[in-house]
């Protein structure tokens, strides 16, 4: 039995890009198969945050901890504290991340695309990866993509196949940075389904996306965050049908035309 309360906790972290404040004192609490929401006008700080939490971006201020481990200490963008290099590696690779963007090798097929990361950085065996692999995309619904190169694909099934990469490594922890964002309307859904699948099996998920009816349908819990803090939190029903702060209240009003 895991000895942890929380699988990913953030206190009081920080992030200034020079004199830019982006992200001000975040604290958030996650457990393990909780589905996190995130939600706010652009350049709230969501996105930093996601990537300050795999290390994307180095924090100024703050504590990170994994799995109840205080994965990084940092005051005043010195390091304080962090974990031995090898535990470090270990926990980054429980934390798969999706961008907006597919990133996907060109050059490599869709398996191949996913097979890389296992074999090259987990040293798992080439076969059992491959197997793997195409039960990933039978789940995501591109088994008869396999053999095809990203740029065959449409931009809904390269976000699929860069979600499926992501689970290759049997992440613990899902962020998905508005994977949907750069998609056309129409290709949408079939991301979203996926992703709802992933949510329903028990994965632990923090989602930054713009898609209320997703985060409607999905979400143990909603932040809003506005001018780099968490503005407001809670319940589906307490931030869609009765938020307290003006700035939720406004920003709901503008994307849902109430």
């Amino acid at each position: 039995m895991d000895n942890y309360e929380y699988i990913l906790e953030t206190e009081h972290v920080s992030k200034n890009f020079g004199n830019l404040v982006v992200l001000k004192d975040i604290n958030l609490k996650v457990k393990k198969g909780e589905v996190i929401c995130i939600i706010g006008p652009s350049g709230a700080g969501k996105s930093t945050y996601l990537r300050s939490l795999n290390q994307l971006e180095k924090i100024t201020s703050g504590k990170i901890f994994i799995k109840g481990d205080l994965f990084l200490h940092r005051e005043k963008d010195h390091t304080v504290e962090r974990i031995d290099k090898q535990t470090q590696q270990k926990l980054l690779l429980e934390m798969g991340m999706c961008f907006q963007r597919f990133n996907l090798f060109p050059h490599k097929t869709v398996l191949e695309n996913i097979c890389l990361a296992p074999v090259e950085v987990k040293h798992e065996d080439k076969e059992t990866v491959k197997q793997e692999a195409m039960e990933l995309l039978q789940k995501v619904g591109l088994a008869d993509k396999a053999n095809e190169y990203p740029n065959r694909l449409s931009g809904g099934q390269q976000q699929r196949v860069a979600i499926a990469r992501a689970l290759a490594m049997k992440p613990e922890i899902m962020l998905f940075d508005e994977p949907t964002s750069a998609l056309d309307p129409e290709l949408v859904g079939d991301v979203l389904q996926v992703m709802k699948d992933l949510a329903l099996e028990g994965m632990t998920m923090l989602v930054v996306t713009h898609e209320m009816g997703f985060a409607k349908e999905v979400a143990d819990r909603v932040l809003f965050m506005a001018d780099g803090i968490i503005a407001e939190e809670g319940t589906l029903d307490r931030i869609f049908n009765h938020p307290e702060n003006p700035r939720t209240q406004s920003f709901l009003k503008s994307v849902l035309n109430v």
